[in-house]
């Protein structure tokens, strides 16, 4: 019996990662994380939760990368510092990869293998296909995976759209011939099935950028993502059309850009690109610079040029500023705050919602039939989405023909049985999310997350006292001291009714209490809160340090 079971994707943007099992051999598509959301606060990313790949390490025999975004390929590390197993992808996926192993240290003892399009790997029972498709990252592919039951299609991340650059057009005529082969089950991306039509095409959104490009007086900066190799190649046809030189600048780019000039996906003409440190050897208006920050990342280079705080640019009255991206969602604000802080400089801004700068990576609704009516599948299953999605996604499948007992409607944990005759969803596994604060993993739960909302709601007040051992006297304190909660010269009266409260507690527990310390703690803390919710309405997080001395 086949087994699918995802460990992420399946009801979130982000954090894609598929277990695909057959008897004793486990491959994984995709080890993805995502960014985290509003309340996770102090957390850097969330990755899936792996241990059902824990508990069956000796199962586990490869992971198959469809393409080099963070949410297909952030979680890697803390997978292979765990399971070392062989990693198979497209050579510029595995230079991202490269990259970001060696930050975590993990490079040296990595089992990386290239694989190009249209060639076949071998894992276990499974043969395995790579397929190209055109994505916002080259060198994307989707996958045609041969099983003992059937032939499953994995769309990756993937659009229609034509385009003229090597190593992005999705291969139509390879997928149409798996759906003569016979497919027995699609897992195809269902992040814009919202989206009517098709996405626009790359050359509109080239038109576009030339345009602004062309009718600016000053420098250009351009922020998007550093993957997008597409987007850069076409600002370098631009630059070299109107004669400007380029600048690149921010880590993301740089590696981004090296990689994809080794591998022969950038054309930069001979003496266009410039080191930053040369810009004022050039008129403004012969510059174009390349840089990360169209997300509002804060330490993103736009986000210092932005609050002046960049060392070597400086943001200047005709600068025209171009986030040449989406909006990710709960990134409105961050990407709001560096576009004001951008025209109080002076600068002109030019970004998705005055202009049509972006195209999607992923596919409209008329190109998501298109990929059903291609492959032929007996079954569908939607992955890569918000529920949502998933659940519309479906919907559009019965449209071109896949009956409802054939669609399956799955999420996060739960195991998918599949064979030629049809499938079960049995009980969930483990499949939560994992916090990744720092080099801490999994250490930041629930808990810890309430803890740091309410010191960021209700502020912290601290009591620092003192007792002499044998005699239980005070003979320090009590010091209150708070941060976030109140001004203490405003309100200085608050703090001090307070220090009574406490003075009452010490004297009603006398030195000969059992445990005196820690149940004065206890009552402190209770009375305090009750203290500063009936006076002032407020419920700061109660710190007592009491020592005996």
């Amino acid at each position: 019996m086949l087994k699918l079971i995802p460990l992420g994707g399946l009801g979130e943007i982000g954090l894609n990662m598929m277990v695909v099992e057959y008897g004793d051999t486990i491959f994984v598509v995709d080890a993805g994380l995502m960014f985290p959301e509003a309340y996770m606060l102090g957390v850097d990313y969330v990755i899936p939760d792996m241990d059902y790949l824990r508990q069956n390490r000796g199962r586990v025999s490869g992971v198959v990368l469809t393409h080099a975004h963070e949410d297909h390929i952030g979680a890697l590390p803390y997978l292979l510092r765990e399971i070392n197993v062989p990693v198979f992808g497209t050579p510029f996926t595995l230079g991202i990869v490269r990259h970001k192993l060696e930050e975590h240290e993990l490079l040296s003892t990595a089992a990386l293998h290239e694989v190009l399009p249209r060639e076949h790997l071998k894992i276990g029972p499974f043969e395995i296909e790579f397929i190209r498709v055109n994505h916002s990252i080259v060198d994307g592919v989707g996958l045609a995976i041969r099983t003992p039951v059937g032939m499953l299609v994995h769309t990756g991340d993937f659009k229609m759209s034509h385009t003229t650059m090597e190593g992005m057009l999705t291969d139509v005529n390879r997928f149409a011939q798996c759906g003569e082969e016979g497919v027995l089950v699609l897992l195809s991306d269902s992040t814009n099935v919202e989206k009517e039509g098709h996405t626009a095409s790359s050359q509109e959104i080239g038109a576009e950028l030339g345009r602004i490009i062309q009718g600016a007086r000053g420098r250009i900066i351009v922020a998007l993502f550093a993957s997008n190799i597409a987007r850069i190649q076409q600002i370098l046809n631009i630059a070299a059309r109107l004669g400007r030189k380029v600048v690149f600048n921010g880590r993301s780019i740089e590696v981004s850009v090296s990689i994809a000039r080794q591998l022969g996906y950038l054309n930069i003409p001979e003496d266009m690109e410039i080191d930053i440190d040369d810009l004022n050897r050039y008129p403004d208006d012969e510059i174009i610079m390349v840089t990360t920050g169209s997300q509002g990342e804060p330490m993103s280079a736009l986000a210092r040029m932005s609050a002046g705080t960049h060392k070597q640019i400086k943001i200047r009255e005709q600068d025209t500023i171009i986030l040449s991206s989406k909006f990710i969602p709960g990134n409105e604000k961050a990407i709001g705050n560096i576009i004001n802080n951008l025209y109080r400089q002076g600068a002109d801004v030019v970004y998705e919602k005055i202009s049509n700068i972006h195209v999607s990576g992923h596919a409209f609704r008329e190109e998501l039939k298109m990929m059903i009516n291609l492959t032929k599948p007996k079954f569908f299953m939607p992955v890569h989405g918000e529920y949502r999605h998933l659940v519309l996604h479906c919907r559009l499948a019965g449209e071109v023909g896949i009956p409802e007992n054939h669609r399956i409607l799955a999420r996060d944990g739960q195991i998918i049985e599949l064979d030629d005759n049809g499938f079960q969803i049995r009980d969930n596994i483990c499949a939560g999310r994992v916090l990744i604060d720092g080099k801490g993993v999994g250490d930041v739960g629930r808990s810890v997350l309430k803890e740091r909302r309410l010191l960021s709601e209700e502020g912290l007040v601290v009591v620092n006292m003192a007792f002499d051992e044998e005699t239980g006297i005070v003979v320090y304190g009590p010091e209150i001291v708070s941060r976030g909660f109140v001004f203490e010269t405003e309100t200085g009266y608050l703090l001090q009714d307070a220090q009574c409260v406490i003075l009452e507690i010490v004297e009603d527990i006398t030195p000969d209490v059992p445990n005196r310390v820690e149940r004065m703690r206890q009552r402190i803390q209770s009375a305090l809160r009750q203290y500063f919710f009936f006076t002032i309405g407020r419920r700061p997080v109660i710190l007592p340090f009491l020592v005996e001395i």
